[in-house]
């Protein structure tokens, strides 16, 4: 019996199911990381969204407070109905520390426009507008941490002929307001 022929297949026998695991675990990882980032993607966007339903719930509110017969309780149903806070809790779960602190900063901004539209305040108001634009402010926020993780890229409101993200520099009330200020 020649015992290098012996070693030598064996050596190979040894060396190809090691590449063939090595090949299964990597597949498996890549394909993990995927399934991850997909997960991800799909929390994020989902979040996005239902906070944009809870919030044109709270605008279309504040048009006329008057119209509900409670708006304390019409502005908090807005959040409920959304879900928001639902996938928030999967956010939690789902999103990196980035993202989950830039999703619960908006959030918390959308709870005092909540608690503004709430109080009876109307869309021309000063006090909706001391609320409305800082969350729009923790909007676009979010949405340039989302991208900055996903895409790796990233922009500022200059992208799209803004000022700030905020919106103020396009609102007509505050123009109003500080026009009606420095007079």
């Amino acid at each position: 019996m020649d015992w290098g022929t012996l070693l030598a297949t064996l050596s190979g026998g040894v060396i190809a199911i090691s590449g063939t695991v090595l090949a299964d675990r990597l597949r498996h990882r890549h394909e993990g990381e995927r399934t991850g980032e997909a997960r991800r993607r799909a929390v994020y966007i989902e979040f996005i969204t239902a906070a944009g339903v809870g919030h044109a719930r709270l605008r279309q509110i504040a048009q006329s407070p008057e119209a509900e017969a409670d708006p304390e309780a019409a502005a908090r149903a807005a959040l409920s109905d959304a879900g928001i806070r639902e996938v928030r809790e999967r956010l939690f779960i789902d999103a990196t520390t980035d993202i989950a602190g830039a999703g619960q900063a908006m959030f918390e901004r959308l709870r005092v426009l909540q608690r503004v539209v709430g109080a009876g305040a109307r869309q021309t108001s000063p006090a909706f507008h001391d609320a409305y634009h800082p969350y729009l402010d923790a909007v676009w926020a979010y949405r340039v941490a989302v991208r900055e993780e996903l895409e790796g890229t990233s922009f500022g409101p200059a992208a799209f002929g803004w000022e700030e993200w905020d919106g103020t520099d396009r609102c007509a009330v505050c123009r109003r307001e500080a026009a009606a200020a420095g007079a």
